[in-house]
């Protein structure tokens, strides 16, 4: 037997007032309307007793809005995005939308494709966290008027609304904080990418030595491939470890290479900090589970995530609003394995090693 759906009008008999009154409650305009908060409340819980389901596709045709956005990520395999992902769900949640989550894994072809569906899918906007090549896509959003907002990277060259990490300061600190630990040789382990927040990422990292009349040596950089990620990591530790341009610190400029570059450092058997002092990107729990708790650049993911919905929501509503571009700062969190090298001397000798 097929159960009757509940509608507005079985919400309001039980209640004892007008389906319009309910209308405006459940559409959350009980503020616009001066619904009391007595009788709000009541409304709401009759709706959850009698398990009042709205009908967004009635919503949805009489509006032209879905109250759904896109999110296209670059790699749902790394805890920063997933994490960002969860943040950008929870904050579009509580304004009223959906979220519809798609993983490019840094593939622009991939991209297109996840950008297509969900334009197919009718969402209302975007947030995207940008792959290599996908400039084409930002153009495309802009010349049909589709609003969007990127997320974490964006390019410099476009004017769009972004949020994202100054990734030039975050940089930049890793460096100097190794050289204030005693560290004089320090690389820095990068993706080969011509995605700014990379670049800006290595120009940080070259500035921060300046700075400090370190001069910086060619062999310390170390760029490597996303799709090649493990091999070339490897290939990169064990050029940037050997006797004739040795360094005594690594930078690692995302989480994804930092782990794959402390397995190798296990396998090779250097001790951190001892033999290698390490800073990496992003955070993640297994930076706390490592023998020695990894250094990391802490980005604001929670206001990166609500900010960029909040960005997006704000274009919705008035799609004559201004730009919006900021830069949040990244905290460095020390840890030992950064440890001052004269903090570990001291300790290696007491310890007979």
């Amino acid at each position: 037997m097929k159960t009757k759906k509940v509608s507005l009008k079985d919400i309001a008999q039980k209640a004892g007032v007008s389906i319009a009154l309910v209308s405006y409650v459940m559409n959350g305009k009980e503020k616009e309307s001066r619904v009391g908060e007595e009788i709000a409340k009541k409304i709401k819980e009759i709706a959850k007793e009698l398990n009042y389901q709205p009908n967004h596709l009635a919503k949805s045709l009489r509006s032209g809005k879905t109250h759904t956005i896109g999110l296209i990520i670059a790699d749902i395999s790394n805890p920063f995005f997933a994490n960002i992902a969860r943040v950008v769900e929870d904050e579009a949640k509580r304004n009223g939308y959906t979220v519809i989550i798609g993983s490019c894994d840094e593939n622009a072809d991939k991209s297109w494709d996840l950008l297509n569906v969900l334009i197919n899918r009718q969402v209302d906007g975007f947030i995207i966290v940008s792959s290599e090549n996908s400039e084409n896509q930002v153009y495309y959003l802009k010349e049909r008027n589709i609003p969007f907002v990127l997320l974490d990277r964006h390019f410099p060259d476009i004017q769009t609304d972004f949020v994202a990490t100054n990734n030039y300061k975050a940089s930049y600190d890793a460096g100097v904080h190794l050289v204030k630990r005693g560290y004089q040789r320090i690389g820095l382990v990068a993706y080969k990418s011509d995605m700014f927040h990379m670049a800006e990422r290595i120009r940080g990292y070259k500035q921060a030595l300046k700075d400090s009349q370190i001069r910086f040596e060619v062999g310390w950089l170390k760029e490597v491939r996303f799709e090649n990620i493990e091999k070339e990591v490897r290939e990169a530790i064990d050029e940037i470890t050997s006797p004739d341009q040795k360094v005594d610190a690594l930078i690692f400029a995302t989480y994804g290479l930092a782990i794959n570059g402390l397995k190798y450092l296990n396998e090779l058997r250097l001790k951190v900090p001892y033999d290698l002092g390490i800073v990496s990107f992003g955070q993640a729990e297994v930076f706390d589970l490592y023998y020695c708790p990894i250094t990391y650049l802490r980005q604001p993911l929670e206001l990166l995530g609500k900010t960029a919905v909040q960005y997006l929501i704000g274009k919705l509503k008035n799609p004559d609003e201004g730009m919006k571009q900021i830069l949040m700062e990244a905290k460095l969190i020390a840890r030992e394995s950064s440890m001052a090298k004269s903090e570990w001397i001291s300790e290696a000798r007491v310890a007979g090693l």
